[in-house]
């Protein structure tokens, strides 16, 4: 068994507007998101809103890793 500990990058999008979200463009969203390594963690309306918002999270790769470590252009 390994002691190293997971790390993990994390996703989040608001999708929709005040007058709802339509089911075939979160599913949209969700496949896109599958494809590229993502898992949908929380899908939720936010109070009030007839918005989605969408929070998924994939294994940290050392390339995403490093990347967030370069100062801003």
């Amino acid at each position: 068994m390994s002691d190293e500990i997971k790390q993990w990058e994390y996703r989040v999008q608001t999708i929709g507007s005040m007058f709802g979200s339509k089911d075939e463009d979160i599913q949209e969203k969700l496949d896109e998101w599958g494809s590229e390594g993502w898992e949908a963690i929380n899908v939720y309306t936010p109070y009030g809103s007839g918005k989605v918002t969408m929070v998924a999270k994939r294994p940290l790769t050392e390339r995403a890793q490093r990347m967030r470590s370069m100062p801003p252009q």
